[in-house]
């Protein structure tokens, strides 16, 4: 199972995800202090977090990403949207 790693200022969350949950089922997991005001369906961008390593091991950004203004390149991801299919270290930003 991917193994994903969380930076955010309390400190380090790690934990392993199944392949195709998010990044936000995983921060929901090992309680990580992860953001998600509208469910976790796409609408908001408060569960907003940047890739450091491992950016080719999640899903391409989709559309609902697209249309709140993230485009991947940066590292910057909607954690509810971003997809695991593999190890990964992301920053929570605030």
């Amino acid at each position: 199972m991917p193994k994903i790693i969380f930076i955010h200022p309390d400190g380090r969350s790690e934990t392993e995800i199944e392949a195709g949950k998010t990044l936000l089922d995983a921060a929901q997991k090992c309680s990580a202090p992860m953001e998600y005001a509208c469910g976790g369906n796409g609408f908001c961008t408060t569960c907003k977090c940047r890739v450091k390593n491992g950016r080719s091991n999640l899903s391409l950004p989709n559309e609902r990403e697209e249309n709140m203004g993230i485009e991947g390149e940066s590292g910057d991801r909607l954690g509810c949207q971003a997809k695991v299919f593999g190890d990964a270290e992301v920053e929570l930003v605030e």
